[in-house]
């Protein structure tokens, strides 16, 4: 099934536009990565999948169009992680998730048994119980970022966009939070749409992936198609070389 159906989208800003004229298919029940050289439109594109921008042409979300969703339907269907997230100054990382269930009874909404189960139920998945009353401030990189992830269960929509999840974490956190959303997808039934610079993460992680130059549409397929020489050459402008680990994981490095 399909969770977005983009056709023809246009985004500008003052002077210069953004995405030219892109269409695609966005799958739903998977890990979808967009990669692409810096400035090529990923942040653009998954911000206006969030409706935190406007464009021109047709964005299909679950059979619907973007634009026809009531703010509250939508906030319940889909969560949104910027790259940089607001502050959380003095909040425990429990009030953190906690905060994903405004969306079902609003600001002055008592909290009932179902909104602590929902709570309960996403740090239990997302692994971050055993720190629930520390301050969110006091994690490590890895932890403060299942932290906002348990906020987006907790919220329960089932689709999540994050941009650039991975970008200020060591390469063990990097894979904790990347097996953490490919795990969620495939047990839980969601859909995840992840801006990515590694394209070797995205290999290992995603099952699909859109990339983008210099805001157009120039590859779309699953990662065994992307990780090719003329697939990777496409979309970053260099000659890549594949190698295959023990394990079968491709890994792509410029020659």
């Amino acid at each position: 099934m399909t969770l977005f159906r983009i056709r023809n989208l246009c985004v500008d800003v003052p002077g210069r536009r953004l995405l030219h004229d892109l269409s695609t298919d966005i799958p739903q029940g998977t890990v979808t990565a967009l990669i692409g050289p810096n400035g090529s439109g990923k942040s653009t594109l998954l911000k206006t999948l969030a409706r935190q921008m406007n464009g021109s042409g047709s964005v299909i979300f679950e059979g619907r169009e973007l634009s026809d969703w009531a703010r509250q339907d939508f906030a319940r269907r889909l969560a949104f992680l910027p790259q940089n997230m607001p502050p959380a100054e003095g909040m425990t990382v429990r009030e953190l998730i906690a905060l994903g269930r405004y969306p079902w009874h609003g600001a002055l909404g008592r909290f009932g048994p179902g909104d602590h189960d929902a709570v309960a139920g996403a740090m239990l998945k997302c692994g971050v119980e055993n720190f629930a009353d520390r301050v969110v401030d006091s994690l490590s990189g890895g932890e403060r970022q299942r932290s906002w992830l348990a906020m987006s269960v907790a919220q329960q929509a089932g689709t999540l966009l994050l941009d650039e999840p991975i970008s200020a974490l060591d390469i063990s956190h990097q894979v904790e939070v990347l097996s953490l959303l490919r795990r969620m997808c495939h047990d839980q039934n969601r859909s995840a749409v992840i801006v990515l610079h590694d394209v070797n993460m995205a290999a290992r992680f995603c099952d699909h992936v859109v990339a983008l130059r210099g805001g157009r549409h120039v590859f779309e397929g699953t990662t065994t198609s992307l990780m090719q020489p003329d697939a990777l050459g496409e979309i970053f402008g260099l000659q890549m070389q594949i190698l295959t680990c023990a394990d079968g994981t491709p890994v792509a490095f410029p020659t």
